[in-house]
């Protein structure tokens, strides 16, 4: 299983931006498709997006898309999450993740089995 380790979390206002990276301690990395989720107080962890092991494929929630965007540097161990027109609604516990089947792209918990301890996003004026 990988190591992942999640930062950039912190406080924002509303409409503002902040890039969440997720480091992982293995060479194996690089064939590891890797997911952002989110857990809100009292509510679900939510897939937030899904990018394959080279990078040229990524998947979004509704609710995210064309504010997020997700990215990797496998030079580096590192997915980023670039976060993007803010809302408060975004506040939650963000977790970077790997797969059982490292070359699937999900957003669906259940099917990850590698999870960082998470950053705390708190979007509030």
């Amino acid at each position: 299983q990988l190591q992942l380790v999640e930062s950039g979390g912190g406080l924002v206002q509303p409409g503002g931006s902040l890039r969440l990276s997720c480091a992982a301690s293995a060479f194996t990395f690089n064939y590891y498709a890797i997911a952002w989720f989110r857990q809100a107080p009292g509510k679900e962890r939510e897939g937030v997006s899904c990018i394959m092991s080279s990078g040229g494929s990524t998947t979004y929630a509704d609710s995210v898309k064309g504010r997020f965007t997700i990215s990797r540097d496998n030079a580096k161990n590192t997915v980023y999450l670039q976060m993007n027109s803010l809302k408060p609604e975004d506040t939650a516990v963000y977790y970077c993740a790997a797969p059982k089947d490292k070359y699937f792209c999900s957003r669906v918990a259940n099917q990850f089995a590698s999870w960082g301890q998470g950053t705390q996003v708190t979007v509030s004026s």
